[in-house]
């Protein structure tokens, strides 16, 4: 359970999980509101956020931390070359890219 606040700065207790991206230097990201590790290798992570699945790429990627309790994962690499949220939006392009890494 998190606090949150509303626009009149009033505390309000409830399930919703926050949901950050931090990265220092690009070479290393942590992440809060991750529900689950979907895959991962050296070149590419793909989690499914309480915000939505993310893809992220880069190079030499490895898991440098996971709580599962707490929904953080910490990602670490040579370099990172981007971060994609796959919504209903892209639906299609989220399909597309789960359907190739799980055949």
């Amino acid at each position: 359970m998190s606090q949150y606040y509303d626009n009149n700065s009033t505390v309000h207790k409830g399930t919703v999980q926050e949901h950050d991206v931090i990265m220092r230097g690009r070479k290393l990201l942590e992440i809060t509101g991750v529900k689950q590790v979907e895959s991962f290798d050296s070149e590419e992570f793909l989690l499914d956020t309480v915000m939505g699945a993310l893809a992220i790429r880069g190079q030499n990627l490895q898991m440098k931390n996971l709580d599962v309790d707490k929904g953080i994962v910490s990602i670490k690499g040579s370099r990172i070359f981007d971060l994609v949220y796959l919504d209903e939006q892209h639906g299609e392009k989220a399909k597309g890219l789960f359907s190739k890494l799980f055949k």
